[in-house]
């Protein structure tokens, strides 16, 4: 019943109606969490049938849409540092080439398929865990407190941050920290962005929250503009060497992101960064 669309590059026909939805609960959670929902999008066309490398590429096409909405709400609400986003874009555009490059390679002997569902299976069930437990302990401990930035970068990074050189200040997140760091952040979560075919935000979110202690409302701002620029690099190079966009696909599922992104940021503003944390975590 309904109308079916025929996806060429995935070789398979599925519910326009079906693809649209999905398209509009990841849009939510994109502009809800500052992730681009690729997390949640990918295993959830693998389900209906998508082949997992067409599923995983076609996915940056359309995060790019949901980031763009996501980050043009969040930038009226002041949740954006620039300057953070720009030095994570420049590990994330060297991370993210020499994803999509290990992919091409992994192409060649048939275990790409197999790479992207492990990657998924051990990262989703490492960082949720914790992100869950860490924001449970926080709203039994502090449930009236406010977030508030911290001046330096904490935590177990706090050594090896400090032997870093060019520290400067990031007034809009609060801290200061070497330049070095968001870009080495940036270059590990782009590479895994180019392989599971993610904006990497479910990585990166906890990452600037939990390593470089940014409050968790600049952390969505921030992280959605980020990946509108690392998500266009990933599919234009998946598109041009590995032939795995099926912009059909993309073009059905950016229509539904960018109506759920806005949506998203508006009910993002709304709560409070513990509670969010948990609500990503049990995502």
């Amino acid at each position: 019943m309904g109308i079916h669309l025929y996806l060429p590059i995935a070789g398979v026909s599925i519910s326009a109606f079906a693809l649209l939805g999905i398209g509009i609960i990841v849009g939510l959670i994109s502009g809800l969490f500052g992730v681009g929902g690729g997390f949640l999008l990918t295993p959830l066309l693998i389900m209906m049938g998508i082949p997992p490398t067409i599923a995983a590429a076609s996915d940056s096409n359309q995060i790019v849409a949901a980031t763009t909405s996501g980050t043009y709400a969040h930038w009226r609400l002041g949740n954006v540092d620039i300057k953070l986003g720009l030095l994570l874009l420049v590990g994330g555009f060297f991370g993210s080439s020499i994803g999509v490059e290990i992919i091409k390679m992994l192409r060649r002997v048939g275990n790409a398929d197999f790479l992207i569902k492990i990657c998924y299976v051990v990262i989703l069930g490492v960082v949720g865990s914790y992100m869950f437990m860490e924001s449970l302990n926080s709203l039994k401990s502090r449930p009236f407190r406010k977030e508030k930035a911290k001046p330096v970068v904490t935590g177990r990074f706090e050594k090896f941050s400090g032997i870093l050189p060019l520290k400067i200040n990031f007034e809009k997140s609060g801290v200061t920290m070497s330049v070095f760091l968001p870009v080495i952040i940036g270059f590990i979560i782009g590479m895994l962005a180019a392989i599971m075919g993610l904006g990497g935000g479910f990585i990166m979110v906890p990452a600037l929250i939990y390593l470089l202690r940014i409050p968790m409302h600049v952390v969505v701002g921030t992280n959605l503009f980020q990946e509108i620029f690392l998500c266009i690099n990933v599919t234009f190079m998946q598109a041009s060497l590995n032939h795995t966009v099926d912009f059909i696909l993309a073009l059905v599922l950016l229509l539904g992101s960018t109506i759920g992104a806005q949506f998203g940021a508006r009910l993002s503003h709304r709560l409070k960064a513990d509670q969010l944390k948990i609500l990503l975590a049990t995502i």
